[in-house]
């Protein structure tokens, strides 16, 4: 693939661009994709049985995590995003359900206090400058004992970018790992912004929020979540993802 030069964008105008939301959406329909492959299932037992909970979805993209609880009997869902094409499919995926979504910035949104039981990001929060601002909000808006689960893009992943210019990733360089700070990478046809933290750094902003920490996991591949063993194996070799779970004390306001 010849990549495009383009100015270097944050998440959500990055997947404005026409010509890269439509290669991300080509990427989502490939056999073994790492979201469906390696990032739902984890998710998925980490939150558990979403039955009766009211749930917020931060940077929702195309909402299929709504649909997803939705059809477990949720008692409510609300996906955020700052993106309009990614807002767009989710209006489609949620057509037929009763979810709803709204175009906003997660850092900038007005989190109403004591409304949710379940918040959930998938691969949206390494996109987020102000990481503070999301997980101070999400802690307003739960209940006293609500959960807070998130998925984020692998700090060894966005520590550096060498290595990583097209095609298919084989080889993956940690480098400058504890300078916190944005990172631009080539993908999908594009340059996009991420904002690189620590392993440590994600938990410590948690837990200042006022959240206790239940689960740290990683994107480790169980093989009957593969199709192809190739793949599988070259999922062994490093981390996609990173998932933090944890709850806002029953004390907590």
């Amino acid at each position: 693939m010849k990549w495009r030069q383009m100015t270097s964008l944050p998440g959500p105008d990055f997947y404005d661009d026409d010509t890269v939301f439509a290669t991300y959406w080509a990427s989502r329909e490939r056999p073994d994709n790492p979201n469906d492959s390696l990032e739902r299932p984890i998710m998925a037992e980490l939150v558990g049985d979403p039955q009766d909970q009211r749930i917020l979805d931060l940077g929702c993209g195309a909402a299929t995590f709504g649909r997803y609880a939705l059809a477990r009997g949720c008692r409510s869902y609300l996906g955020i995003d700052a993106s309009r094409n990614m807002i767009a499919a989710a209006r489609e995926t949620l057509a037929t359900m009763p979810g709803r979504v709204e175009q906003a910035a997660m850092e900038r949104w007005a989190y109403p206090a004591a409304t949710f039981d379940l918040v959930v990001s998938s691969l949206a929060l390494h996109y987020v400058d102000d990481l503070t601002a999301v997980f101070a909000g999400a802690h307003r808006a739960l209940v006293a004992g609500g959960r807070i689960v998130v998925s984020v893009e692998h700090p060894v992943i966005t520590s550096c970018a060498r290595g990583w210019q097209s095609g298919q990733r084989q080889d993956w360089i940690v480098d400058d790992y504890f300078l916190a700070g944005p990172r631009e990478t080539s993908w999908l046809g594009g340059q996009v912004i991420r904002q690189h933290r620590t392993i440590e750094g994600y938990v410590a902003a948690l837990q200042r929020a006022g959240f206790a920490l239940d689960t740290l996991r990683e994107s480790h591949p169980k093989r009957e979540w593969f199709a192809d063993e190739a793949e599988y194996e070259r999922r062994m070799r490093i981390p996609l993802f990173l998932f933090l779970a944890g709850h806002k004390g029953a004390a907590s306001q």
